[in-house]
């Protein structure tokens, strides 16, 4: 008789998944609008790939800032939680056994069941199943500040560099055009790529970020031409 092989779960991904498509997707978007705004209101060369490069770092950096801020908050917020369940165990136990019981029972559990199990679960990790079955935290999501800032960080240059490297090869008078062809075909290879690692259909998350991708720049290059025609 075969073991039953484990079943390939995703979400594990979470984390660094919204993380590394969520800064992809702004690099791409933020560096590509900027670009196409300056190429828009401006003919210069030289000011275009200027600001795709501050665009990049400022944005690389940004983004790692603001997302290890947010998730630190995050972090900090269940910690506080573990904390004070670690001292009501500590001074309740009875309490948290009867508490565990009663959410064991609410999703079906025969009372004598719940109680057996709960005190089971608890000798084995009261801390863990509190956790778990209480606050519902998972392993899996647990907030992790420098891994998420690091991805955003990471995937925004990444993105960013789609344009930026568009930009540099792009016929002479052509900039505008050719970064906003590239940075679409990249959303769309991008939407599809998340997708994809997170089990879900392709074509339409794909579209999907075309679709404000090409907004974004569309708005900041009418912006640009009309601001550059007015200076």
């Amino acid at each position: 008789m075969r073991s039953p092989q484990p079943e390939a779960h995703l979400i594990h991904r979470i984390g660094w998944l919204r993380a590394a498509v969520l800064g992809a997707n702004d690099g791409i978007i933020s560096t590509a609008s900027l670009i196409v705004g300056v190429a828009a209101g401006s003919g210069a060369e030289s000011e275009v790939l200027l600001a795709g490069v501050a665009a990049l770092v400022a944005g690389a950096t940004a983004m790692a800032a603001g997302e290890y801020v947010s998730v630190h908050s995050q972090a900090d917020a269940e910690m506080a939680d573990i904390a004070r369940e670690k001292r009501e165990l500590a001074e309740q136990p009875e309490f948290e056994l009867d508490e565990l019981t009663r959410i064991y029972v609410d999703r079906g559990v025969e009372p004598a069941l719940a109680r057996q199990v709960s005190q089971q679960m608890m000798a084995h990790d009261a801390l863990g199943a509190h956790a778990r079955d209480e606050l519902g935290f998972s392993q899996h999501a647990m907030a992790r500040p420098v891994q998420a800032a690091l991805a955003s960080a990471a995937t925004f240059a990444c993105g960013a560099a789609l344009p930026l490297i568009a930009a540099l090869l792009a016929p002479a008078g052509q900039i505008a055009p050719t970064v906003a062809m590239a940075s679409v075909v990249g959303l769309v290879t991008l939407g599809a790529i998340g997708a994809r690692a997170g089990g879900a259909r392709i074509l339409r998350p794909a579209l999907r970020v075309a679709f404000w991708g090409a907004l974004a720049m569309a708005v900041t290059a009418g912006i640009g031409a009309l601001v550059g025609h007015a200076v």
